[in-house]
């Protein structure tokens, strides 16, 4: 399966760099000239005029040069302004989705950082729009809107930043609340020049899966976008990778784990119950030998990043353990989709929840979820074995 890798780990990310590099992966100008043409449409928009050059260090790259005329003003409604575009360039309704949750990005930040200025106008510039439609625009007409984007932690920079309320210390705030508020992390950057630009950060950060590394793949083909304030410098070159990768889906768990010498089974039980409860994907225990050759009990659980926090802090309310080992581990897993279906089971109708599990294309396993055969069973008052075994021959797919 196809997979897009943006790099921007040194030289940030903005959304001309993003359209840049793309241009150079896939050869294409078109689309870009098509979404420049429709903001050129705009009553605001006087001249809306972009070319695509190259500059040769410190590697050859890719560049895109904006020219634009418009009026800004108190009417300036930009959200207003793309759905006009987005209609006049008919992208699909997944990007076009996609396009609105990043000015969203972008519009929400504004409004903390400048809300002394009008609605829309910190992020007004018809360019705004060029920068998010240009990359979703080139995605689309490469047939790679479906497939996985991973990216690195990208270089936010440094130094003094212009904003419009003025010239603050860098990182851009604006760029540092959008990786904030995605929990993305960022790469360390000595340099004292902003590197990612906040529509850069909304880009990535709903576009993307952050990795630390290079996900395993095979290359397929590279580009390489210069940013246009810098042109030639080494640090503001976006690699971006199209590769294949292997159809079983990466992701990251985190495991917690804690050591349990003097607490008795209930409390474990219900601990377990409990963390089940609070979003945890899995919980089990181990017997195992401690210090001094005490039996323990160690209490795993695995969890997502987002959610490890409050599961730390239960996991010490119920236990009274003093640690808990925290580790983050990636894993490949089947693709999965949750079905309902109806079934019979003496002669009574029933819905039933199963888990579709594929590799491939290939159906790889089914199973019904089990609290619902345990109603069914319940309901009817027969054994659990007898509607498990039902439900599984009515099962629409055989792996």
């Amino acid at each position: 399966m196809k997979a897009l890798l943006i790099d921007p780990r040194t030289g940030g990310i903005a959304g001309d760099m993003l359209c840049a590099a793309l241009c150079d992966l896939t050869g294409s100008v078109e689309p870009l000239h098509t979404v420049a043409d429709a903001i050129k449409r705009l009553s605001r928009c006087s001249a809306f005029e972009i070319s695509v050059g190259r500059t040769g260090t410190p590697c050859s790259a890719a560049y895109v040069s904006v020219n634009v005329e418009e009026e800004n003003g108190p009417g300036t409604d930009i959200a207003r302004d793309m759905d006009e575009v987005l209609t006049t360039i008919g992208l699909p309704s997944p990007a076009a989705v996609m396009a609105r949750v990043i000015l969203d990005d972008l519009l929400s930040v504004k409004a903390r950082f400048h809300p002394e200025i009008a609605p829309g106008q910190t992020f007004a510039s018809v360019d705004t729009i060029f920068d998010i439609l240009g990359p979703l625009a080139l995605l689309e007409d490469a047939g790679l809107s479906g497939c996985p984007v991973y990216t690195t932690p990208p270089a936010l920079g440094g130094g003094v930043i212009h904003t419009p309320g003025g010239e603050v210390g860098g990182p851009a705030p604006a760029s540092l609340e959008i990786c904030a508020r995605h929990r993305m992390p960022v790469s360390e950057s000595p340099l004292l020049r902003e590197l990612t630009t906040p529509t850069g950060a909304a880009l990535l950060a709903n576009l993307a899966r952050v990795v630390t590394l290079f996900p395993a793949m095979t290359p397929l083909r590279t580009g390489y976008g210069a940013g246009s304030k810098d042109r030639g410098s080494e640090t503001s070159i976006l690699r971006v990778v199209e590769g294949e990768i292997d159809d079983l889906t990466e992701e990251r768990i985190v495991i917690l784990e804690t050591n349990l010498d003097d607490v008795d089974g209930e409390t474990i039980g219900f601990t377990r119950e409990r963390l089940f409860a609070a979003g945890a994907v899995d919980v089990f225990v181990t017997p195992a030998s401690g210090k001094k050759n005490r039996p323990v009990q160690v209490l795993s659980v695995i969890t997502s990043r987002e959610d490890y926090l409050p599961l730390v802090k239960l996991l010490m309310d119920e236990t009274g353990t003093l640690g808990v080992r925290i580790r983050e581990e990636p894993r490949l897993v089947a693709d999965r989709v949750k079905e309902q279906i109806s079934v019979m089971v003496k002669n009574q109708p029933f819905t039933v929840r199963i888990k579709i599990s594929r590799v491939g294309g290939k159906v790889i396993a089914v199973k019904p979820e089990y609290e619902d055969l345990k109603q069914i069973a319940l309901a009817l008052g027969i054994p659990l074995r007898y509607v498990t075994r039902e439900v599984y021959r009515q099962l629409p797919f055989n792996p």
